[in-house]
């Protein structure tokens, strides 16, 4: 049996456990800096005791930009063996975390699955949950329900979770006087909304916060703290409901740790670009550098079909400047469930936004693989930039669909390809075009 609970009280007693070291190796740091960060909460290992399969992570302050690819089963499509097609094409492709949304049925069978197979971390909202779970209808479901459901999530093996407990009366009143044009758009956000306006209570994962904490410390889950109030559309954005709920997410962060319960918080959302580089200041100062982990930014909000390259624009922006986690957006977004190339779209944007933002914050050996692609392309060496290419085979399709006459070069500029003729200069050759054969 371990000597601490969580990642957080080892750190905080001083022990490197084997999740830190594993973190180490991978972010080219010492052990020692690792455990510094987790005990200070400016990193976050999610790592549940009962997810045995699980290859951890480190997110937070100095490491590298980790992406989350949503999955689940919905009633429009409860078709296991196709999320499980997303989730191992996730794993291909390097995702770090999967979030199960499942929302449809008993989807715990679905989620066990998804636990004993997968290296990356397991993240869930288990508010999706509560109504299949429980089998009762929104107004029935008592407060302590809500906890039975944490507690099973927590249990079977979740790394981390999505609660909404910021959306406290509090920030409802700023909601409810400022107004929006979109309203609430955090599907567990409105759930609660809809349940504390019914009932008239306050929401049970703020009023009972305590004993949500003493399950996830039970299990070594960490908790993202979720933004129910999130714009939904750019003209939303930094309004009073966003900011009230951000400076009750920060006083549910400190309350987290000194229980030793590790830390995320969830950021926008729709939000133009001139807005983005203030807000992730705002979010690390009101919450004491947690670990934030952005939906997006989208940055416009007309381009259904094309949402996975708002929202990499936006993540770039908002990774560059503190954001340690981005979820990803597919091109489905708004529109419809993705299938499993809207997936690999979605992973693909989200990856190139965390990538340039590590290169952007001298994230160590970030730049590495961007030099060797340098140096395959100056020798242009092919079968080499299409092994260190993020993905080889779309990138080999597209060399092969028109095959250059020359292999030296590729069929856009043929022999007048400008790495070509340098480097014949460069070696003494004569450069021909008309006479050459």
């Amino acid at each position: 049996m371990r000597a601490y609970k969580t990642q957080m009280e080892a750190a905080k007693k001083g022990i490197v456990t084997p999740e830190m070291e594993t973190v180490a190796k991978k972010e080219y740091a010492l052990p020692e800096e690792i455990m510094r960060k987790v005990a200070e909460g400016s990193v976050a290992i999610p790592a549940n005791i009962n997810h045995k399969s699980l290859s951890p992570e480190g997110i937070g302050a100095g490491l590298r930009t980790k992406i989350n690819v949503n999955l689940g089963i919905s009633g429009d499509c409860a078709d296991y063996e196709r999320e499980l097609e997303k989730v191992k094409m996730s794993i291909n492709f390097g995702a770090e975390a999967i979030m199960d949304l499942s929302n449809y049925g008993k989807t715990n069978k679905f989620r066990t699955k998804l636990i004993e197979m997968s290296p990356a971390m397991i993240g869930t909202v288990p508010m999706y949950d509560a109504i299949g779970y429980l089998e009762k209808d929104l107004l029935d479901i008592t407060a302590k329900d809500f906890l039975k459901v944490v507690e099973a999530h927590a249990k079977e093996g979740v790394d981390f979770m999505t609660i909404h407990a910021g959306i406290n009366k509090r920030a409802v009143e700023a909601f409810r006087r400022e107004g929006r044009k979109m309203n609430i758009v955090s599907r567990g956000g409105s759930l609660l909304f809809a349940w504390m306006a019914m009932t008239g209570n306050e929401n049970p994962f703020f009023e009972y916060y305590d004993d949500v904490l003493d399950i996830l410390r039970e299990y070594d889950v960490t908790i993202s703290l979720g933004d129910a109030l999130r714009p939904g559309c750019i003209d939303d954005a930094t309004d009073a409901g966003q900011i009230s709920e951000l400076i009750e997410l920060g006083d549910l962060t400190l309350r987290a740790w000194e229980k030793d319960v590790q830390v995320m918080v969830e950021g926008p959302g729709h939000m133009a670009m001139n807005e983005i580089a203030a807000n992730m200041t705002l979010q690390k100062r009101i919450c004491h550098n947690a670990p934030f982990y952005v939906l997006g930014p989208i940055v416009t909000d007309i381009f259904p079909g094309y949402d996975h390259i708002t929202s990499a624009i936006g993540g770039a922006i908002a990774a560059a400047n503190g954001a340690d986690f981005l979820c990803y957006v597919t091109p489905a977004e708004h529109l419809r469930l993705p299938d499993v190339n809207d997936v690999k779209e979605g992973i693909m944007a989200s990856k190139i936004a965390a990538h340039a933002a590590d290169i952007a914050k001298g994230i160590p050996h970030a730049r590495d693989i961007d030099n060797k692609m340098a140096e395959a392309r100056h020798k242009v060496d092919w079968e080499e930039m299409f092994k260190l290419a993020a993905d080889p085979d779309k990138a080999r399709a597209y060399f092969e669909s028109t095959p250059p006459a020359d292999r030296h070069t590729c069929s856009m500029c043929g022999k007048m390809c400008a790495v070509r003729t340098t480097n014949m200069i460069l070696e003494g050759k004569e450069v021909k075009f008309c006479s050459e054969k």
